[in-house]
């Protein structure tokens, strides 16, 4: 079963580009992934601090394996002292 995942992530406003450019390093490498079907990075138009990871996944397996990655752990470790609150991470269906 298809893993659907939307991650809401708010910067700091100072921190905002450097979140944006660890971003889309996430981005780079997540697509290059074996069962990574769709991993898209989107940006608030009226908040630039606010930032939407939109990812689907073949299975939990390789999402599981995905998180695993040297490269997200460094991420998620980096990550905290740029943002301005916690992370939202939500787990969906597609429904239509």
């Amino acid at each position: 079963m298809k893993i659907n995942i939307t991650v809401l992530l708010k910067s700091k406003i100072e921190t905002a580009d450097k979140l944006n450019a660890l971003l889309e390093g996430l981005v780079e490498k997540s697509r290059k992934e074996e069962g990574c079907i769709q991993y898209d990075l989107h940006q608030d138009v009226e908040n630039s601090n606010v930032f939407i990871l939109h990812e689907v996944w073949q299975n939990k397996a390789i999402f599981d394996l995905h998180n695993s990655q040297e490269y997200v752990k460094h991420f998620f470790s980096n990550v905290p002292e740029l943002l301005g609150e916690k992370p939202q991470i939500i787990f969906t269906n597609k429904i239509a």
